[in-house]
């Protein structure tokens, strides 16, 4: 059976299939910690704009809006909860406990709340199949209360929001260009919905999937993977200004470890019996290691390297020269 995508009526995916929302709680690593949309919303303070008291649009309000939004565009299809993602606690207490022990702090007397926030929305019926991975389509958000001035007045607040496929096998989170708005900035939460909106009618779902499944088409042999290892290194150590004209790379020098280790033993992206590397997999591999990203450069650093992988493809696609490939 094939399910279109209502107002994308000509891009189709693969069968309904019943996914557990558990598996995508790995989403985003690093530093983080599972919540509840529920204790966003009961347990933990509203940041203000310090100089005139105004407040910021809250996780919780920020996470709710969106749900709905894709609950209002996808009306036939199930849309899972929200996994959500958090760090950097921000601990307070109320005017009564002011000089109390931290130890004899009761719970009510306690304040929090998280300077970043990430969260994911599932929507387990729109499938497809790559090399064997099955991808979920989803949709999701980033909140970093570290990019605003709180200790100005109020201004535009800044959110990031994303549409695009995570893959089943490792949760790894699959982000094209059009299917990103990193530098969202409104005054409202109905300002944020229009964006919101806009995003999730102008993807392209075809165009995406169609860079993803040619990825499994190309190779990189295991000399063309050692060199590019070099490149990559030269490239984080090099002067800025010999970056020019170059394919941007924002996976560190740390992550690049873990990308080498699992060339050989990923048991889903390693490389194959005789040394060679499909370009899926070298992305995978990529966005495995961008799982421990902090929360506010997570999105980023997943497109950087979709972009990145794209190109190399397109490189050995029309058999034209890359700086980091040895072709």
């Amino acid at each position: 059976m094939e399910i279109t995508v209502r107002k994308w009526s000509d891009q189709v995916i693969d069968d309904h299939e019943v996914i557990n929302n558990n598996d995508f709680s790995g989403f985003i690593e690093a530093n983080t910690q599972e919540v509840s949309l529920s204790h966003l919303r009961e347990d933990c303070v509203i940041p203000v704009f310090s100089k005139d008291n105004e407040t910021t649009i809250s996780h919780y309000q920020f996470i709710d809006r969106t749900t709905e939004m894709v609950k209002d565009l996808f009306p036939e299809f199930r849309v899972s909860d929200p996994k959500i993602r958090v760090s950097h606690v921000v601990k307070g207490r109320i005017p009564s406990a002011i000089g109390k022990p931290v130890k004899d702090l009761l719970e009510h007397e306690k304040t929090i709340y998280y300077e970043r926030c990430a969260f994911l929305i599932n929507i387990p019926e729109v499938t497809k199949t790559i090399n064997g991975n099955k991808l979920t389509l989803s949709i999701g958000g980033v909140r970093a209360y570290n990019q605003e001035n709180l200790y100005s007045t109020k201004s535009l607040e800044k959110f990031k929001v994303f549409i695009g496929f995570t893959n089943r096998v490792c949760t790894n989170l699959c982000v094209s260009t059009d299917g990103l708005k990193s530098d969202l900035r409104v005054g409202s939460v109905k300002e944020l919905d229009t964006h919101i909106e806009e995003l999730l009618r102008t993807y392209s779902i075809s165009e995406h999937l169609a860079v993803l499944d040619q990825m499994q088409h190309y190779s990189l042999s295991e000399d063309q993977f050692t060199f590019l290892i070099g490149r990559i290194r030269l490239y984080h150590n090099m002067p800025k200004n010999l970056h020019r004209g170059l394919s941007e790379f924002k996976i560190t020098d740390s992550q690049m470890n873990n990308v080498i280790r699992n060339y050989y033993g990923c048991q889903n992206f390693k490389r194959q019996a005789d040394g060679t590397l499909p370009l899926w997999n070298l992305y995978n591999l990529f966005t495995e290691a961008n799982k421990a990203t902090y929360i506010d450069n997570f999105l980023e650093r997943g497109l950087c390297a979709y972009e990145f992988v794209k190109e190399l493809g397109n490189s050995i696609d029309e058999e034209r020269p890359n700086w980091f490939l040895n072709n």
